[in-house]
């Protein structure tokens, strides 16, 4: 049978500019392009392999995302680690998060919290960095507030962990050499998803509050 005209688009290869951006955007994120570090366009394309072009308009779009700040000429600034920006928002994922997982708790399956619980196991293995389990702790967390949340809160939680997201990678990534670290997330992560098993809103909302509290003031100690 022949496909309709148009019904499936070929794969187009990747922008320079779209790989350059990624590349830049992670660099920065895992704190291999250190903050408050100004580096020349040059330096920049040189790293990449890649002409001035591409480089000033990944540049662009990392300005526009907070992650650098472009200087007058051919340099930018990777935007300085600012701790009262994490101060901030620590504050706001603390008004909201447990009040979703509050009306959460109710709603979710024992099978999704055996899976949960599963994954909290892998979060304390000494082997995995921060850098090799920071996706797989964004949606953890995400699933535990997911039967509860509308759209607009997953819109708002998203910025807020992304906006935290270079100061977790490379604040608690510096705590990555310490056996006994990995094994607090793993136990940290297994207390949350036990506290949601009580199907107890209160006690559910205190943890998920005693969990933000205790990483705001890891992350703000490494990075101090």
């Amino acid at each position: 049978m022949a496909t309709p005209r148009g019904a499936v688009q070929p794969i187009m290869s990747r922008s320079v500019v779209d790989q350059a951006t990624d590349e830049l955007r992670r660099a920065i994120l895992a704190g291999a392009l250190d903050p408050g570090a100004e580096y020349s366009l040059r330096e920049l394309a040189g790293m990449l392999n890649i002409s001035f072009i591409p480089i000033r308009e990944a540049l662009r779009s990392l300005e526009s995302e907070g992650l650098v700040i472009m200087r007058p000429g051919r340099s930018a600034v990777v935007a300085p680690l600012d701790l009262e920006d994490l101060r901030g928002i620590y504050r706001l994922r603390r008004a909201l998060e447990p009040e979703i997982a509050r009306r959460s708790c109710a709603l979710l399956t024992d099978e999704e919290l055996d899976r949960l619980e599963s994954r909290a196991a892998d979060f304390g293995a000494r082997e995995h960095g921060m850098a090799d389990i920071y996706e797989d702790h964004h949606a953890f967390h995400l699933a535990l507030l997911a039967p509860a949340a509308t759209a607009w809160d997953i819109r708002v939680l998203t910025t807020l962990w992304r906006a935290a997201e270079r100061y977790i990678r490379i604040g608690f990534g510096r705590l990555d050499p310490d056996p006994a670290e990995h094994e607090r997330r793993g136990r940290a992560h297994a207390d949350l998803v036990a506290a949601f098993r009580t199907r107890d809103p209160a006690e559910v909302g205190a943890a998920v509050e005693r969990h933000l509290a205790r990483n705001e003031k890891i992350a703000f100690s490494a990075l101090s």
